[in-house]
């Protein structure tokens, strides 16, 4: 058994061109490292920030922590906030990410064999 504690999991500004308008930081919690067949991520958006239109080739699972955000389809958007929990079936194209007023976390799990492809926003 292993307790993990996010406050004291060290936060690493993503920098790379899969997110937009504003700051993001991601902690790893569960990694392949630890053996296990997921993994496991708490993500923090700066108000404004998200991620571009993504597919993940397993389904992913989204557990907002922390402040108020968008989750998005091609075909929709819901406001999500403390507590809610989102379910993304593979192959699904989706973003995710803060409003502009407000900044917004969410623990992210996914297959460890998961595949994200992007698409340009």
């Amino acid at each position: 058994m292993k307790v993990i504690n996010i406050n004291q999991t060290p936060k690493s500004i993503a920098e790379n061109d899969f997110f937009v308008g504003g700051a993001v930081s991601t902690q790893p919690l569960v990694t392949n490292d630890t053996g296990q067949d997921f993994n496991m991520t708490h993500v923090n958006f700066g108000p404004g920030a998200r991620n571009k239109l993504h597919t993940h080739s397993s389904d992913q699972v989204l557990l907002v922590t922390d402040g108020i955000g968008i989750v998005g389809t091609e075909k929709e958007k819901s406001v999500v906030q403390i507590g809610d929990l989102i379910h993304i079936p593979a192959g699904e194209k989706h973003w995710h990410g803060a409003t502009t007023d407000s900044h917004f976390s969410h623990i992210s799990l996914t297959l460890l064999s998961s595949v994200s492809n992007f698409f340009e926003q």
